[in-house]
Order: structure tokens, then sequence, then C-alpha cells
């Protein structure tokens, strides 16, 4: 027999768990976003003509570039940070500071990208 849970998705989101509940979930968001870009983008190369047009639009539409943007950097930081935990274990026990470190490092690379593809969308 299964486990029953009743957990809402407000409750979930609510969580306050160990520091590393928000990083595993951006990490899978961020998976599942770079999908999306390659599918569309696949999508749109083969299928052409209008519905392809209209795949390119949203591929080249600001909003999805800064979602896109968010999701390799994120996916791409959180993936070193993981990988030089896993090669030094000895590492581990300072998980909760890497990831600050590792928030430090995203937030003004992600700032800054975001400031230059706005800038790009709207003609600065």
């Amino acid at each position: 027999m299964g486990l029953k849970r009743d957990v809402s998705l407000s409750a979930g989101l609510r969580y306050k768990g160990p520091a590393g509940y928000l990083t595993y979930i951006l990490h899978r968001i961020g998976g599942l976003g770079m999908g999306i870009f390659i599918t569309v983008h696949i999508l749109a190369s083969y299928v052409g003509g209008g519905f392809g047009g209209l795949l390119n639009g949203i591929y080249q539409n600001w909003a999805f570039q800064i979602f896109i943007f968010f999701c390799v950097l994120f996916h791409a930081i959180n993936g070193l940070r993981i990988t030089i935990l896993d090669l030094w274990p000895k590492l581990l026990d300072f998980q909760t500071e890497a990831i600050w470190i590792e928030w430090a490092v995203f937030i003004p690379l992600f700032s800054i990208s975001v400031f230059i593809i706005l800038n790009t969308a709207f003609g600065g």
C-alpha cells in the first residue's frame, strides 16, 4: 500500500526545510526549462511555416530569454557546487556556506544578464 500524503501545494511552498531544498527545486526547474527550450527550438526548425514562426516568436521573446537564462545559469552554478561537494566530501560539512556562495555568484551574474537582455529588448 502506498503512502498517503495530504500536503497541499500552498503547504509545500511554505516548507522551510534544510538549506538545500530551494536549490534542489530550482535545479529541477532549470533542467525542465532547458528541456522545454530545446524542444521548442527543434520543433521550430523542423515545422517551419506559420507554426514555426510562432515558436520562434516564443523563444525570441525577452521574458522567455530571461527564464531560459535563469534556468541555464542556475543549473550550471548549482551543478558546479554539487560536483565540488561530490569530489571533496569533507566539504559537505559546509554545504550551507556553499549554497550562500552559490547565491553570491548567481545573483550578480543573473542581474547583469537581465539588465542586458532588457536593455537589448527595449532598444536601450
